[in-house]
């Protein structure tokens, strides 16, 4: 009975996704519905395989389990560089340390393969089967593949001769793409959030983390066709660029290293910035949540209760004041449980979802990581789920991003790139949501 429940609302879950697409759509009569329908097949049939078909399992854990040897292969270079420092069962985890130096690892080892071409391989095997099922042109389906594996500016380069003279339609397209999905730098650094130490958890989150990313590709297609349709002919050729990076094998890992340090330095501050921003909003509105007492002359003129007792109390000590993840939690409620999420878990649910939308997704998986690791979200159904739905850089942050770097690659879009920077991130949004509905009726 639970399964049928579980089921009927991902289908409802997926329905209302598809239908809030359609109202925001600027062309609802162009819409292929053919597309939709093969796009959410594909989301389907690679998520069924990879969670419940023996041999596909098999191999993306493999890949998993690669994932999980590159941090271990940075612990190597960290102990090199902070000696007994790195050591985590003397001082736990200390994020600049063990985290962001997997990043830097990831981005070179990345660089590698993309001078090597291996990389442009896997990018155009993925383009391949996209291109052909959803008819879409070539320059767009290799970005949105090169996402999976790329970050929302570095998949661009692989159609850099492309971008000028792409329509809106496909432009929006490559956006969306970047905001559906994380790059393999990141992900890494997600890993370890979600895994700990523990070897099985963090190949069973590498797993999830990478079929989340692989079946938001085509949702990724299928919600940027729909928000903006193509009218026009485009070229479905399949042709991926033949730059490289750097001059020589060498040299592209040392671009590679520079460009992961400049990301890694980059997800530190933000996070420094972040944290602290919300620790003195928190402060403000925990203040306004207190009792406060108005006495004029020792007379009391106005009482105020404050909302802080309240706050815990309807909420079970989930959360303890007023504070900007009750605020979080409380707006995006029914969104979890519109993705399938059971009720019990959905205030804090909703302070993730919410954070990840209006700060960024990686101190939403920060948080998620310690909320697991303190056994205050114990439903591993939940955390799955919130694992896909989280799984893209859909965020206020990376419209700017996405517009300073595309436009750089290609200067003439800059205006339909600010013009569509929120219609991406809306887009992103829904197509991680989509991932997470399907997720949560497989489960």
């Amino acid at each position: 009975m639970e399964t049928l429940v579980h089921v009927a609302r991902g289908v409802f879950g997926i329905a209302a996704l598809i239908a809030i697409t359609w109202l925001l759509s600027e062309n609802r009569r162009a819409i292929n519905w053919r597309n939709v329908g093969l796009a959410i097949g594909l989301q389907f049939v690679f998520a069924t395989l990879v969670l419940h078909f023996g041999p596909a399992r098999t191999v993306i854990e493999w890949v998993g389990n690669r994932f999980v040897d590159l941090l271990g292969f940075t612990a190597a270079g960290v102990g090199l560089l902070f000696g007994s420092l790195a050591d985590r069962s003397r001082h736990g985890v200390v994020f600049a340390i063990t985290i962001l130096p997997s990043i830097i690892f990831f981005s070179a080892f990345s660089s590698m393969l993309y001078y090597l071409g291996i990389l442009q391989k896997v990018v155009y095997g993925a383009a391949w089967v996209m291109s052909k099922t959803l008819r879409l042109s070539g320059a767009e389906t290799l970005s949105a593949s090169a996402n999976i594996f790329l970050g929302q500016t570095e998949a661009p380069f692989l159609i850099k001769p492309y971008l000028p003279t792409m329509t809106r339609s496909e432009i929006l397209t490559v956006m969306v793409g970047g905001m559906a999905t994380i790059a393999g730098a990141v992900m890494i650094a997600y890993i370890a959030f979600l895994g700990g130490d523990d070897p099985q958890q963090q190949v069973l989150f590498a797993t999830h983390l990478i079929t989340a990313s692989v079946i938001n590709a085509p949702a990724g297609l299928m919600i940027s066709k729909m928000l903006l349709p193509q009218t026009e002919k485009v070229s479905t050729d399949l042709a991926v660029a033949k730059e490289k990076i750097g001059s020589n094998l060498i040299d592209a890992i040392c671009v590679g290293t520079t460009d992961g340090l400049k990301l890694a330095a980059n997800v530190g501050a933000m996070l420094i910035a972040f944290t602290a921003l919300v620790a003195m909003f928190n402060a403000l509105l925990g203040w306004f949540g207190s009792p406060h007492i108005l006495a004029l002359g020792g007379t009391t003129v106005f009482t105020y209760p404050g909302l802080n007792d309240w706050i815990a109390g309807v909420t079970g000590g989930v959360f303890k004041s007023f504070s900007l993840e009750f605020i979080f939690g409380v707006v995006y409620a029914p969104v979890a449980w519109l993705l399938g999420i059971d009720s019990g878990y959905l205030l804090q649910s909703g302070a993730l979802l919410g954070t990840r939308t209006v700060l960024n997704e990686f101190i939403s998986f920060q948080q998620l990581g310690a909320l697991k690791a303190a056994g205050t979200l114990t439903d591993p159904r939940t955390v799955i789920i919130l694992t896909y739905a989280m799984c893209g850089f859909a965020n206020l942050v990376s419209v700017g991003i996405q517009i300073g770097g595309i436009g750089a690659l290609a200067p003439t879009q800059r205006f339909n790139l600010a013009q569509l920077g929120f219609k991406a991130m809306i887009g992103g949004t829904i197509a991680c949501y989509l991932s997470a509905c399907i997720a949560g009726i497989l489960i």
